[in-house]
């Protein structure tokens, strides 16, 4: 039984593993990217209207004194 484990058809287990995890580093490389530039996009947008709040807050104060 426990050789049954230990390879299969002549394919090793190890084999298997290391093919696993070469395939799924070969996935998470292009997700990685992808998921950076959305939250660095998002990032940007959130600048944006923070930017866009403060300057509606400073030409009101502007607005008040005169």
């Amino acid at each position: 039984m426990l050789y049954l484990l230990a390879s299969v058809g002549g394919v090793n287990t190890g084999d298997m593993i290391f093919q696993l995890l070469s395939f799924l580093i070969l996935l998470a490389i292009p997700l990685a990217i992808i998921v950076l530039f959305i939250v660095l996009r998002k990032r940007g947008d959130r600048l944006k209207r923070v930017e866009k709040k403060l300057d509606k807050i400073i030409s009101d104060t502007d607005n008040n004194k005169s």
